[in-house]
């Protein structure tokens, strides 16, 4: 019995450690301007019907830091937006989790809780669900998203301007996003400044409508797009409209449109074809040079 005390003890030590090590910064000095009279706190659910821990009731956006191993870091950075319908962030398979496997590749990585609508209870993902059919809780969530994609832009300048401090290099910051994420990461590709311009974008079964879609850039970064054929919620033409629109302005992009693989795939391996993604992401920044130190 002592020692399965000790092991559980030992155990508990490790995992505190881990969760001590990752650096939380708050994304704004302040409040985060235009919710300055949020109020509620930050919640989380490790047991969900997405079978994956969520986080909701964002009103204070923060980026946790993900390092690679000592003398790993290649230079390039990317900002990691979870997806979870405006509700809720996949805060693991689609934040942390993505982080660490980039992490192993060299690239130093900021996972971003943007803020999200106020859940109506502690279940996030009812309100998600029943959202599709409740205009009032469409109206909530779409009243988030200039919010959302405000902190992702921020996110980007944030890292920028602390570039050094970061131990990034400031050419070579990229953002990406799952589902509403996406909307977050695909949204940092449309009218930016110098100071939040993103250096690659990697969209993953974004939700991003043409009419959200902006003016392609002259100097518009490159793209990564995937998304999985039979995706439920039917993002899959999103996808394809983001890289027609790249690719008619002559831009650099790739599209992967996988046989199968449904919506939320995140990092988690599902024995489908869309669990090939991480890799053809990888081999893509490769490509770019953005694995290379």
């Amino acid at each position: 019995m002592r020692i399965k005390n000790f092991l559980a003890m030992a155990l508990l030590a490790c995992m505190i450690h881990v969760v001590e090590a990752q650096e939380v910064i708050k994304l704004y000095e302040g409040k985060a301007p235009g919710s300055e009279s949020w109020t509620w706190s930050e919640a989380y659910i490790e047991k969900t019907a997405w079978n994956t821990p969520v986080v909701y009731n964002v009103s204070e956006p923060t980026l946790t830091v993900i390092k690679p191993e000592a003398g790993k870091a290649n230079g390039t950075s990317v900002v990691i937006c979870p997806g979870g319908g405006f509700f809720a962030l996949s805060i693991e398979n689609e934040g942390l989790g993505v982080a660490r496997w980039l992490a192993s590749k060299g690239v130093t990585c900021f996972v971003l809780k943007y803020r999200l609508a106020k859940a109506s209870g502690d279940d996030p993902i009812k309100d998600f669900n029943a959202s599709f059919g409740d205009k009032d809780l469409q109206a909530k969530q779409m009243a988030s998203v200039p919010m959302a994609i405000a902190d992702g832009k921020q996110a980007i300048t944030y890292v920028r301007k602390n570039a050094a401090q970061l131990g990034v290099d400031p050419n070579k910051i990229g953002i990406m996003g799952f589902s509403a994420g996406g909307t977050v990461a695909g949204s940092a590709g449309f009218g930016y400044t110098p100071a939040n311009r993103p250096d690659f974008v990697a969209p993953i079964y974004a939700f991003l409508p043409p009419e959200m879609q902006g003016t392609v850039a002259a100097d518009a970064p490159p793209m990564f797009i995937a998304v999985a054929s039979d995706d439920q919620i039917g993002l899959q033409t999103h996808s394809v409209a983001l890289y027609t629109k790249w690719n008619n302005a002559k831009r650099s992009a790739e599209l992967h449109v996988y046989n199968k693989g449904g919506h939320g795939f995140g990092i988690r391996k599902q024995q489908q074809p869309s669990d090939a993604w991480a890799d053809q992401l990888a081999a893509w920044m490769e490509y770019q040079g953005l694995l290379k130190k």
